[in-house]
């Protein structure tokens, strides 16, 4: 099909929002920064880190283009060779990548650092959608769905030793993918169980008062089927399963875990912890939000930010400074906004003419959402702090290409839509 030019056809009110979302967290970031500046500042300061995440948004918008400029038909036709490279790229971190800050997820080109794991995310949603819209899937196959995990696996096995859990969680997101498509519900069902036995047992550190509360939900729902129904042996099967899991919940986490990850899940269970130490970060970030109040300090007065208070300002902990300053109204700004742009790529995957569009824009929709999520439920103290990114408002080039590239493919696709009948 002959390529069409896109901007007739391209939905302008997810462009709006995103380039919205984009100069929003470049001024938070310049306003973060300057704590560490005396003197003058200039915007156009390279050296800076505002500086240079202006230069990143500057390329951005030849990247874009490039995207918009290809044939759509290239994303799924050359789906597979992507995520290949994608695995390779991720792979060729053990031998050539850079540590930073105990993280080998990193080239370093000179000055420059990029992080493969950010692209990866885009190649696994392309490779997904492609794998899904073969006629001859169907989910409902156990080789089917093994296939399917192992596409979702595989960067996960990459990432997971590099070590870099935040950027590992975003690939649960495509589980609901998976389900939206035809994945039977007991993989998430089993998931959201084996988190809840989880955090009950590390939280009241008594696993018989977990199998007791277990043995009472299964035993309701096996008088409540009917008698055709009821499997007295499966009960049973899942009891022990729950049991094993149980018992060696805090096994894995005194011995599996490192200390830092059990320090962030203390705090997330409201365990006594060190706020000079593991709890610091997140008890400056709850003071620097709670004390913006309604409306904010106003841009560039907050002391927690001008401070220096939280570390990670400027990337894993952006949210804090649109607390701070912007206050209750600028934050929910910035969520509707988020929330407005998740729920427009939903809506436009919905009306897609092509199975792997439809795919690709749940998983886009997925990866956006479990970002904006995590990140601010991180900030706020109701998560544990794993280094998930706020999109278009962390510092760093690589994610800001990474979530562009991965909307704007959608985007292609979606003014595509109207050559697909």
């Amino acid at each position: 099909m002959k390529n069409q030019g896109v901007s007739g056809y391209i939905d302008w009110l997810s462009v709006i929002i995103y380039i919205a979302l984009v100069i929003m967290g470049w001024f938070n970031i310049y306003s973060s920064s300057l704590s560490n500046i005396e003197g003058d500042t200039s915007i156009f300061d390279f050296s800076q880190t505002y500086g240079k995440q202006l230069l990143f948004i500057l390329c951005t918008i030849p990247l874009v283009l490039s995207v918009l400029a290809m044939e759509a038909k290239f994303f799924e036709k050359f789906s597979t060779v992507i995520f290949i490279a994608s695995l390779v790229s991720l792979a060729g971190l053990f031998l050539f990548g850079k540590t930073i800050a105990g993280q080998r997820c990193w080239y370093a080109i000179g000055n420059f650092t990029l992080q493969p794991s950010e692209f990866a995310k885009a190649a696994t949603a392309l490779a997904l959608a492609k794998y899904l819209s073969d006629v001859q899937v169907n989910l409902k196959d156990v080789n089917r769905q093994i296939q399917a995990l192992m596409i979702v696996g595989l960067p996960v096995l990459l990432i997971l030793p590099q070590p870099d859990p935040g950027s590992a969680l975003i690939y649960s997101i495509f589980f609901f993918v998976l389900f939206r498509e035809g994945l039977p519900a007991w993989y998430i069902i089993t998931g959201f169980l084996a988190i809840a036995i989880f955090i009950l047992t590390l939280k009241y550190n008594n696993p018989f008062l977990v199998i007791a509360i277990a043995t009472v939900i299964l035993a309701f729902i096996y008088f409540r089927t009917r008698n055709a129904e009821r499997n007295i042996i499966a009960s049973l099967m899942i009891l022990a399963a729950v049991t094993a899991f149980s018992f060696s919940v805090n096994y894995v986490f005194n011995n599996v875990f490192k200390q830092h990850h059990r320090d962030r899940f203390n705090i997330l269970l409201g365990k006594e912890v060190n706020l000079k130490k593991e709890g610091y970060n997140t008890d400056q970030s709850e003071i620097a939000i709670g004390s913006g109040g309604w409306i904010g300090k106003g841009y560039l007065e907050g002391t927690q930010t001008k401070g220096g208070f939280v570390p990670e300002q400027h990337t894993d902990y952006i949210f804090t400074t649109v607390g701070e300053e912007w206050g209750f109204v600028g934050s929910f700004v910035v969520i509707c906004l988020f929330v407005g742009l998740i729920l427009r790529i939903i809506y436009l995957a919905e009306r897609q003419k092509t199975k792997f569009s439809r795919i690709y824009g749940y998983s886009v929709a997925g990866i956006l959402f479990i970002h904006f999520f995590v990140n601010i439920a991180m900030v706020v103290g109701v998560f544990p702090t794993i280094g998930v990114p706020l999109p278009f408002f962390s510092y760093g080039g690589s994610g800001l290409w990474g979530f562009s590239i991965l909307l704007f493919i959608f985007l292609k696709l979606d003014a595509n839509k109207i050559n697909e009948w």
